[in-house]
């Protein structure tokens, strides 16, 4: 029995799906189906596969999978210092990160995902991540991405512009 339930996992971390970096149109990458950058593409799917995420979380995301959501968003680590709960130099000596670590990296790909769909364009998306907002305390939203309340914040602001709701 336990035998089967590997060989599922394994079966299921190698399927995957081709899109576009945002960067190089031309180039295409591999999303490990549920990785962080997936749900990034596929952000109306993941609430499907949410019994999915839960256990992607607590196996613990790859650094490979983190270093790929950052290239796919056109970021860079130093911009998430702030926001996930281990420092940058000792997550460059893991492979495969905590549940709290990986827990945030989920949550940032499917804001990323939701501000994608939301906003014109990726470049949009993050300049309005950068600027203060009035319904948020006159804070840029990209300040309180280091707390699930402010995650939550975040992501019911961009909702309300998405149906056009001002506060």
């Amino acid at each position: 029995m336990a035998l089967r339930a590997k060989s599922e996992i394994t079966t299921r971390k190698q399927i995957s799906a081709k899109s576009r970096v945002p960067k190089k149109g031309s180039t295409l990458v591999r999303h490990i189906k549920f990785s962080p950058s997936w749900v990034v593409v596929h952000s109306k799917d993941a609430p499907k596969f949410k019994m999915e995420l839960i256990e992607r979380i607590r196996e613990g995301v790859k650094k490979s999978d983190w270093k790929q959501l950052i290239q796919f968003t056109d970021s860079t680590e130093k911009e998430f210092e702030h926001i996930l709960p281990a420092s940058i130099s000792s997550m460059q000596k893991k492979t495969v990160y905590g549940k709290e670590t990986s827990e945030r990296i989920y949550e940032l790909a499917k804001l990323f995902g939701l501000g994608y769909e939301v906003f014109d364009s990726r470049d949009d998306f993050k300049k309005w991540l950068r600027t203060p907002s009035k319904t948020l305390g006159n804070k840029m939203p990209f300040e309180l991405l280091d707390s699930s309340f402010g995650f939550e914040m975040v992501e019911n602001e961009i909702v309300r512009i998405q149906y056009n709701v001002y506060s």
